[in-house]
């Protein structure tokens, strides 16, 4: 019974095929390979989701799944490129001469998607950046959230919006733009970045305990940071040249036109910088309110009468 139901499969195939070769026109042998390789990428297919499904159920990291499933998709796809090539073009030399001739064409035609795949090579092995980096290249900036052969994709941060946060857009950008324009890693090797706000009081305030008001704000909100970042460059030192003397905050003091210039200078996690800058501001504002001798100093037109305001000592003669 089985056989006949074998032979009748086979016959019904056989009709099959007749019938597509004369509605299509083509030779017996193209619409076997036809078949053949309509088979081929369904077994892909499948094949490719049992593996995803595996994975989903056994990688637990968003990031690790992404890159695992990426990584079984580019395999299975060079399987199938492999699969057709031999499907039509047989064994040995013939395929052999094929891609040779293939890859030439290629060559001159298309040279900015090599270029784009080179990049990507040059990614997947050298990792200027990974998944989940926030980077900057050229004019653009933001995480990265997709690596493909021929682009990578960021959503955007930056631009119109203040303080590096997300703007929501999702920028494509080609992989061969790595060989053209220089690339920033906000997060690689060393995971913060230095961070200043800069505090102007008057010339008649008391700018020392200012200066003290400050350093014990900017302290208390880079002290757990400071540790982090002191074992982050521990790890970095060992890849990369990275060795900062001092990692803990700092303020420093200058003078401008309006008043004294008192800059906070601290340890920052990248995604972290704004809500950080806000609860230094939101202390820096309370505690200044409390003092009657100190005084936040704006671009002001004043008129200063040496002979009556200036120092005994250094004050010019009035004017007869």
């Amino acid at each position: 019974m089985a056989t006949n139901l074998t032979d009748s499969v086979v016959h019904v195939g056989s009709r099959v095929v007749d019938a597509f070769e004369n509605v299509s026109g083509l030779s017996e042998e193209a619409v076997h390979k036809l078949i053949v390789s309509a088979l081929l990428l369904l077994v892909i297919f499948v094949l490719r989701g049992i593996l995803s499904r595996i994975v989903a159920h056994r990688v637990t990291d968003i990031q690790r799944r992404y890159i695992v499933t990426k990584t079984i998709g580019y395999i299975l796809g060079f399987v199938f490129l492999l699969g057709l090539g031999r499907i039509w073009f047989g064994g040995g030399g013939k395929l052999v001469a094929y891609f040779g001739i293939l890859s030439a064409g290629l060559a001159i035609a298309l040279q900015d998607p090599l270029t784009n795949l080179a990049g990507w090579v040059f990614i997947t092995i050298r990792k200027p950046f990974v998944l989940g980096d926030r980077i900057q290249i050229g004019e653009h900036r933001g995480d990265v959230i997709d690596l493909r052969p021929f682009q990578f994709s960021i959503i955007e941060i930056g631009n119109w919006v203040d303080a590096d946060q997300s703007t929501g857009r999702i920028i494509h950008i080609p992989n061969g733009l790595i060989f053209k324009e220089p690339q920033a890693n906000y997060t690689a090797g060393f995971n913060f970045i230095w961070d200043e706000i800069g505090v102007m009081v008057t010339f008649e305030s008391n700018w020392q305990d200012a200066k003290e008001i400050l350093t014990r704000i900017v302290d208390k909100h880079t002290a757990l940071q400071t540790k982090q970042a002191e074992n982050e460059v521990r790890k970095a030192a060992r890849k990369y040249l990275i060795f900062f003397q001092k990692l803990t905050p700092i303020v420093w003091t200058s003078v401008a036109d309006s008043g004294v210039v008192l800059t906070m200078r601290y340890l920052c996690e990248p995604r972290r910088r704004r809500s950080t800058a806000t609860m230094i501001w939101e202390e820096v504002l309370t505690e200044f309110a409390k003092r009657n001798d100190i005084d936040f100093a704006y671009p002001t037109t004043r008129f200063y009468d040496n002979a009556m305001e200036g120092k005994p000592e250094a004050r010019a003669e009035p004017p007869n």
